[in-house]
């Protein structure tokens, strides 16, 4: 009976049948359109602030001066959903229906006890932290209202975030945007009501953000736990196990480190850009990091649907599919980021103008985008080859892509471009791009050179 469930479950949504492309597709079109939806949680946040009379810009700074924060709480989500989900396509890609259901329940456990602790300690450091990040006495206090609410929320943000991802591992791709429809629609709905109808301000945009996250939290504990899903959240499988967490923290450890290291540049950006350009450009750079959460989706979202159907088929041993995977991936990634990076060039005006109309934010701005967003089709690059390692397992490879873009590239050039080479606010903002053609580059060749002969040894059993 038991051999005739793993043989069914394996079965269902078997990534190893059909066309490679059409299956990447069907995960792609729906997580990517639930990213981007998952993204309308802070967006929606931020034009809406933008639009508060008479203090948009220090609202809209503040927000941005809590991004760091946000950017860590998202990085412990990744470790252990990230890290969960590749290994749960491995196994059930193997038949181990249990050992994929134990590896799932293991990291719900570790997803809700982290964001216990990360909501005690951010709370006791929130001021230093927020100092430290950028803050000015004019900006504190908006960025302190926001943060303190959201961090109140944060376990239903790290289940919203984190076990999303095992639906989507299981190809329930509608289902797995569904949930974040469901908090997407919930946070534009409440956003107005709380901002400008019961006049909270900056802390109803938070309060909404966080309520909208409970509601995705029990769509997906609903839906883990029900009889649609072939990976079933269970409490027997939610003992936690040394060995399984350590596994899913080595996986998830790129995602983890990816979401550190943006923390990282974050503070970066903001404390140097307070410096050298004072609180506008630290607004400008909220406004930057919107535009560049949006328009990257799509390109994460094909990235990251491609992962379990890498795995899966890696685990089934059809390299030859593996290797028609990756090659689609990129080459969709290469055409999009290319295509948005020109839109995004020709007409930065109109980008800048959803968050924040005001005279001085748009004039300096668009000179800004221009800048950063220099050869964003190279960033392509660096998903793919980040997604490939991570698909496959090989963990150390992207923990190491992750850390070498921004942490060897970046962080010394914000530093060094707008002091030593003297060229102020527009030397910060060039440290992206620069990073972008010179990390990208190195891990994707870095990809081709160690996994494309592995799967070239026994790429007949792909055929």
């Amino acid at each position: 009976m038991e051999t005739e469930k793993k043989e069914s479950s394996t079965r269902t949504n078997d990534f190893s049948q059909g066309s490679i492309i059409g299956n990447i597709l069907k995960l792609a079109l729906p997580m990517t359109l639930a990213q981007l939806i998952n993204v309308l949680y802070n967006i929606v946040d931020r034009i809406y602030i933008g639009m508060i009379p008479e203090e948009a810009t220090l609202s809209l700074t503040g927000l941005g001066l809590c991004l760091p924060i946000i950017s860590i709480v998202i990085a412990f989500a990744n470790l252990f959903g990230m890290g969960g989900a590749p290994l749960c396509s491995i196994e059930r890609g193997k038949g181990n229906i249990a050992e994929a259901e134990a590896i799932m329940g293991n990291s719900f456990v570790m997803l809700v006890l982290t964001g216990i602790v990360l909501t005690a300690a951010g709370l006791i450091f929130r001021i230093p932290m927020l100092y430290l990040f950028g803050a000015s006495d004019a900006t504190i206090s908006y960025a302190d209202q926001y943060i303190t609410i959201y961090l109140l929320g944060n376990v239903f943000v790290m289940i919203g975030l984190g076990m999303n991802s095992f639906i989507n591992s299981q190809g329930f791709g509608t289902t797995g945007m569904m949930t974040v429809l469901l908090g997407a629609v919930a946070n534009i709905l409440l956003d107005p009501l709380f901002i400008f109808g019961f006049h909270m301000g900056i802390r109803g945009a938070a309060l909404a953000t966080i309520l909208s996250q409970l509601l995705s939290a029990l769509w997906i504990t609903c839906f883990l736990t029900g009889k649609r899903a072939l990976l079933k959240l269970r409490i027997s499988s939610m003992r936690l196990s040394a060995g399984r967490i350590f596994r899913i923290a080595g996986l998830g450890l790129s995602g983890f480190t990816m979401s550190i290291t943006n923390s990282l540049v974050q503070i970066m950006y903001n404390s140097m850009l307070q410096r050298y350009g004072g609180d506008l450009y630290v607004g400008i750079m909220t406004v930057i990091n919107s535009v560049r959460e949006v328009i990257q989706m799509p390109a994460m979202g094909l990235t990251n649907s491609a992962q379990p159907v890498i795995g899966f088929n890696y685990g089934a041993g059809k390299y030859g599919r593996v290797k028609k995977a990756i090659i689609f991936m990129s080459a969709a990634c290469i055409t999009y980021t290319a295509v948005i990076w020109m839109i995004v060039h020709g007409f930065p005006e109109a980008f800048i103008r959803i968050f924040n109309r005001e005279g001085d934010l748009v004039a300096a701005g668009i000179p800004a985008m221009r800048i950063y967003f220099f050869g964003f089709f190279m960033m392509s690059l660096q998903f793919a080859g980040q997604a490939v390692f991570t698909g496959l397992g090989k963990s150390r490879q992207a923990v190491f892509f992750s850390i070498f873009r921004k942490v060897i590239i970046v962080v010394p050039l914000i530093v060094l471009l707008p002091g030593v080479m003297g060229l102020g606010t527009a030397g910060i903002l060039m440290a992206e791009p620069v990073s972008n053609f010179i990390g990208g580059t190195a891990c994707f060749v870095t990809m081709l050179i160690l996994v494309w002969p592995e799967l070239g040894q026994e790429a007949v059993k792909g055929s």
